[in-house]
């Protein structure tokens, strides 16, 4: 019985050993890649196809859409554009073709470069999305890092 508790007593200081006794500091230092891309869209809106009673009306719905237009323009270039489809086959005839885009993305930092009309019926929303402004934004918020130095005492 002695013998029982001894062997078990030696056990659990050897794997007590096996742990880590020393203390530590992880010196961490901050990640900045080298160069930044910059993205441009261009999205277009036709006025005369806006709701509204009178043509000012119908210009300010048109440049908030081309507005949209271009933002939707930045997701697809950041996030991609996912693409469902579907055909349908009837006596080895093809009946139905269906294509279905979409895009899905939170875009910060995107700046308004100009809106102006481009002819008589369409307007037309430049913006751009420089990534320093993204990375910077990103950094204020989850803070990426990376093992700079480790002292033990």
């Amino acid at each position: 019985m002695y013998f029982k508790w001894l062997s078990l007593l030696i056990i659990s200081f050897l794997a007590a050993g096996c742990s880590s006794v020393f203390d530590k500091q992880v010196e961490w230092e901050y990640v900045e890649p080298d160069t930044y891309p910059v993205l441009t869209a261009i999205g277009y809106a036709p006025i005369a196809a806006q709701p509204g009673s009178n043509l000012s009306t119908k210009s300010l719905k048109a440049i908030k859409a081309s507005k949209l237009d271009a933002y939707r323009e930045l997701a697809e270039q950041v996030f991609g554009q996912k693409i469902d489809g579907q055909q349908q086959l009837s006596n080895m005839v093809l009946n139905n073709t269906r294509l279905k885009a979409s895009v899905e993305g939170v875009i910060r930092g995107a700046q308004v470069v100009k809106s102006y009309p481009v002819g008589d019926d369409t307007y037309a929303t430049e913006v751009k999305l420089d990534f320093k402004k993204v990375y910077d934004i990103y950094l204020s918020t989850a803070r990426p890092r990376k093992i700079k130095s480790v002292s033990y005492f």
